[in-house]
């Protein structure tokens, strides 16, 4: 696990300059760090940089930027392959020198081209030069576990992991990419390609990205809708038959990442996912797991008494820690420094938390991320599918409210607000992400006027071609929300500890044979996630995990109208917003101060607003952070 960054261009980027860059990932990588510049023809040069969380094979043989024996290939690399001694095996022929993957990818280059990348199974951002070729690639795992950002300029590209050591770049400009604000405020994070800034876009995962002489090209050789169809149209039929297969798969998965030269762990919550992970790694163990959970003096909030049974059950070694509000709040003020393009799904905070415990006995933890995603887990998925049921009901009652001569507003001011949500949610292309319409009137409002603005939801469902709501939405959260929120969220909370986080649910294999189960063994009779569920149940009494989901809230009104209050004033008055040039100041400074005043408590003008108030807090912060001062 590391960081990586550099450049390829005409630019006259030093040496010094690039590890500059470079050791503002400090966080990622602590135990080694590496820049280097090559010329090329036409006037061009190559800077590859790595910070470097020691993980397999601790020896400096393991140093990067790391090159073939030839000196053809020059590698950067962030993350793990799995399978690397089963492809090891196969490249018996190439002189390895060390017991690490970066050298595997090296050997897997030379033998089979950028193909290669089909043959890995692992979560990986590579940045690969070949001298022969000229081509510089840059590649994003299959699911987007590791984040990869670039800087299309005129002279070339800069890359890295995350977005500092493109700011730290001399001459990067920093123009806010207003077109993806609006989304921003309401989904809170902002999905690949886009990013914050112009002319700055992540790899999409799955993606490619080639360089050659100031010719750019992007393709995807793993994509969710392509994989989805080849895997559903040979489906298993026997529920057995998936049920032990699945269960193969996760152990051989857990099994893989477990392997390391350094301590590891297992976050653990008490659900479903981050229970199953753990029992097969305790299974796969000769001495108890390290497992980590936080609880709250919040009862509403507190999973950690649901954690611990489940670690005695198992018998880990198990570690909590009770925290405050206080200490949730404490962490506010770093989250631009390390979620370092706007991102304000709160429940980083308590992810940062988990991950400064596990960091202080591990280096490496396993987490359950991904089977909501997969599974069916999440209870929208329960609203998608009635939503479908009464879709036919709904275009009636948005028929009836638009017929010539109908008050419109008075008539759906009557309605029940489901009955609204269902009438109005007409968009083809985003009929699972229906939601309050209020929301998004807000959100578009508070940003100037842009051209080109992009849409608020993701108009991408006809290209899945599945009738099945709850099917549909699941695969657009795994092209969205999942990279974009979930595993951003993991992967800056546990490096900003030098944690590596490993997620076996998003194991290669498992996720395309989750396409070859038929739907009915994920959402049986109401049952959300049945299948996992069920192999859960092998391992773990089912009263220990049978309970309803509580999730983790921060209290963002509280904290909004409170202790923030005075700083969210700051950042929405109106003299700021004008001079800022990127907000509505009229609108926005009016919403802000009308949301302080009432807060959450209902309906009315300004209420339930906290969320949306908390994203533009957060880019604001943001902003105030790398934008409006220098920083370093």
């Amino acid at each position: 696990m590391c960081g990586i960054c550099g450049y390829v261009g005409k630019q006259n980027i030093t040496l010094e300059q690039l590890k500059v860059m470079n050791d503002t990932m400090y966080h990622r990588g602590p135990n080694d760090s590496g820049e280097e510049i090559y010329v090329m023809p036409q006037g061009y040069q190559v800077g590859f940089a790595q910070r470097r969380l020691s993980i397999l094979d601790l020896s400096y043989l393991g140093h990067q930027p790391m090159h073939s024996e030839n000196k053809r290939i020059s590698v950067v690399y962030n993350g793990e392959i799995y399978n690397f001694q089963e492809l090891k095996e196969k490249l018996s022929d190439y002189p390895f020198q060390s017991n690490c993957d970066t050298e595997v990818i090296i050997a897997a280059y030379l033998k089979w081209g950028i193909d290669c990348i089909k043959r890995f199974n692992g979560m990986f951002a590579i940045a690969l030069y070949d001298r022969e070729t000229q081509e510089i690639y840059l590649v994003r795992d299959r699911i987007g576990k590791k984040p990869l950002y670039y800087w299309k300029h005129e002279d070339g590209i800069v890359f890295a992991s995350e977005l500092k050591p493109i700011m730290a770049c001399p001459g990067f400009p920093k123009n806010i990419r207003k077109e993806v604000l609006s989304r921003y405020l309401f989904q809170q994070y902002i999905n690949a390609p886009e990013s914050i800034f112009q002319d700055v876009y992540k790899v999409e995962p799955g993606g490619i990205v080639c360089f050659r002489f100031g010719e750019i090209k992007t393709w995807k050789y793993w994509d969710i809708k392509e994989v989805y169809h080849k895997q559903s149209a040979n489906p298993v039929k026997s529920y057995e038959e998936a049920k032990e297969n699945l269960k193969e798969l996760l152990k051989k998965s857990v099994a893989a990442r477990m392997i390391a030269d350094v301590p590891l762990g297992s976050f653990l919550s008490g659900g479903y996912d981050s229970s199953l992970v753990t029992a097969i790694a305790q299974e796969h163990s000769d001495t108890p797991v390290k497992t980590f959970s936080i609880g709250f003096h919040e009862k509403k909030y507190n999973e950690a008494g649901y954690a611990k049974a489940v670690a005695d059950y198992l018998g880990t070694n198990h570690t909590e820690m009770y925290i405050d509000e206080q200490e949730m709040f404490d962490l506010v003020d770093s989250i631009p420094q390390y979620y370092d393009e706007p991102f304000a799904d709160s429940s980083q905070i308590a992810t940062m938390l988990v991950s400064k415990l596990a960091r202080e006995h591990v280096t490496v933890a396993l987490s359950g991320d991904g089977g909501d995603e997969f599974f069916c887990g999440y209870n929208i998925y329960e609203n998608v599918k009635q939503a479908q049921q009464l879709d036919k009901l709904g275009a009636l009652v948005h028929g009836i409210c638009h017929l010539p001569g109908f008050q419109q507003a008075k008539l759906e001011e009557k309605l029940p607000f489901k009955v609204r949500v269902i009438a109005g949610n007409r968009e083809k292309e985003s009929q699972t992400q229906f939601g309050a319409g209020n929301y998004l009137i807000k959100a578009k409002a508070m940003v100037k006027e842009c051209d080109n603005p992009v849409p608020i939801h993701y108009l991408i469902e006809s290209a899945y071609g599945v009738n099945n709501w709850q099917i549909r939405r699941m695969l657009v959260d795994m092209d969205t929300y999942l990279p974009g929120d979930i595993l951003c969220k993991v992967d800056r909370a546990s490096m900003k500890y030098s944690l590596e986080a490993r997620c076996p649910i998003l194991d290669t294999d498992v996720m395309e044979y989750s396409y070859r189960i038929p739907h009915a063994f994920k959402y049986a009779k109401g049952d959300k996630k049945h299948i996992l569920k069920d192999i859960a149940y092998d391992y773990i009494p089912k009263e220990l995990l049978e309970r309803p989901k509580v999730g983790f809230g921060v209290p963002l009104d509280k904290w909004l109208r409170g202790p923030l209050k005075e700083q969210l004033l700051d950042y929405s008055s109106y003299d700021y917003l004008k001079k800022q040039d990127i907000f509505d100041a009229s609108y926005t400074s009016d919403m802000i101060q009308s949301y302080i005043k009432t807060g959450d408590a209902g309906p009315a003008t300004g209420a339930n607003y906290s969320k949306l108030s908390w994203s533009f807090f957060v880019f604001q912060q943001w902003y105030q952070y790398y934008c409006n001062k220098k920083w370093e």
